[in-house]
């Protein structure tokens, strides 16, 4: 839904109507806050804001099936490294090297 010159609302008018804007949200409206003449923040449904986060987990979560995946291809190509052998040239290379 996009968001119209009547969704963008100074922060003395959203204080003073709060309880209107609440129903108009609640039909289906989004609400733009502004402060200073800036985005301050939104109003928006509770069940629209759960929706959000749930789009978000599901994108967090594909971008960590995406990750393995490569992850997998890289293991059956062979372009992996020993982690107990990196790890131990890792501590070679930083350890303090002494002149006799």
């Amino acid at each position: 839904m996009p968001i119209t010159a009547s969704d963008v609302i100074p922060l003395s008018q959203a204080r003073a109507n709060l309880s209107e804007l609440a129903d108009q949200v609640k039909a289906g409206a989004e609400k733009i806050v502004t402060k200073n003449g800036e985005s301050y923040v939104a109003i928006i449904d509770a069940q629209r804001l759960d929706y959000y986060h749930q789009l978000e987990r599901e994108r967090i979560h594909l971008l960590l099936v995406e990750d393995a995946s490569k992850g997998l291809a890289d293991v059956a190509a062979g372009k992996i490294k020993d982690a107990r052998s990196t790890l131990s040239a890792i501590k070679r290379r930083r350890a303090p090297r002494t002149t006799g």
